[in-house]
């Protein structure tokens, strides 16, 4: 999700080097509306007339202070909860007074947020550990020796477990939501980090090898492999089909979630590393530094609207709003988008 402004999430979980004061302050001083990035196509987003729009157009429905680099987020009944990694905490914004509330301390939160079983799944790249709180009250329930092998993953629920990549040669750990033991561990592709759970079945997008693997949860075995754009990495499950977007060319790839058949790839201008994409409100929506909003309409497999400016990183739908974190800003932002 975070780009070149945080450092938390890039590096491995197991590095040894320190970053010294002076390189920190140089990174963060870098824009955030960059538009290119070395490795990577110049970002242009979607170019055709109407669908571009500048961010200063939208005007709050709440803006919630979160100090430190706000970034991953999840979503409750009740409330938003998003990660700060480099002030070691989580933050619950609650939706109905439109203020943050809760804070839970983790050491070095990363690696995204999920919600199961009553519970909030935290991973943390300075524990490297998995801990488990109460979704509501934010109290800690428990503390699984899992961590996560990538500061850029992520982490799902779903048949009973919580499914997150624990080493860098890419072993999918299934951990018993009863129990909080590990109760099997999966060999993915090398470069595989990112999972997502549908139609009864583990994706998890192989970043290194540009295809979306598929685990069967009943054998614990792959069960197949779908070539999709390059360098794919966040994905979100939505109308049918596991959206995924693609860093290497800032294209969304749609893959149908029976079949595994790559149904559209779609155009949206927006390579590089960082951002992140979900599902709500009947769209699809992705965000990375310069353009933090692109919608894409499932109908059409097409980007209907576009936002650039300022903001970004982590997105999510809930609550008939927008939520979208603000990194170098220390904010997340409550937006009501206008119809496409």
């Amino acid at each position: 999700m975070s780009t070149f402004p945080s450092f938390d999430r890039y590096l491995s979980v197991r590095a040894t080097t320190t970053l010294s004061v002076a390189l920190m302050a140089v990174v963060l001083s870098q824009s955030a509306t960059a538009q290119t990035e070395s490795g990577f196509p110049k970002k242009t987003g979607v170019t055709e007339p109407g669908i571009q729009h500048a961010m200063t157009e939208l005007t709050p429905v709440a803006e919630f202070p979160v100090s430190g680099h706000p970034d991953w987020m999840a979503v409750t009944d009740d409330a938003v909860w998003v990660a700060s990694s480099n002030v070691n905490h989580v933050v619950r914004l609650d939706a109905k007074t439109n203020k943050p509330d809760i804070v839970i301390t983790v050491d070095k939160p990363c690696s995204g947020l999920a919600v199961g079983f009553g519970s909030l799944w935290i991973p943390s790249c300075g524990g490297h550990s998995l801990v488990r709180a109460d979704s509501k009250t934010g109290v800690v329930q428990a503390t699984v020796g899992a961590g996560p092998a990538d500061s850029e993953g992520g982490i799902a629920t779903g048949a009973g477990s919580v499914w997150l990549v624990t080493s860098n040669s890419s072993e999918l750990d299934r951990v018993d939501a009863k129990t909080n033991a590990v109760m099997a561990r999966i060999q993915l592709p090398k470069g595989s980090y990112n999972p997502v759970f549908a139609n009864g079945s583990v994706w998890v997008a192989s970043n290194d090898g540009g295809v979306l693997v598929r685990v069967d949860p009943a054998t614990n075995k792959v069960m197949g492999t779908t070539p999709i754009g390059p360098k794919p990495r966040f994905l979100t499950v939505g109308e049918g089909s596991v959206w995924v977007l693609n860093q290497g060319d800032g294209t969304v790839s749609r893959v149908d979630a029976k079949t595994g058949k790559l149904l559209a790839t779609i155009q949206a201008g927006i390579p590089g590393l960082g951002g992140e994409i979900a599902y709500g409100g009947g769209s699809v929506w992705a965000t990375v530094f310069g353009f933090p909003i692109t919608r894409i309409d499932p109908a059409k497999n097409k980007v209907v609207q576009q936002w650039t400016g300022k903001g970004g990183d982590s997105i999510r739908y809930a609550h008939g709003s927008v939520w979208l974190t603000f990194l170098t800003g220390a904010k997340v932002w409550r937006l009501s988008v206008p119809a496409a």
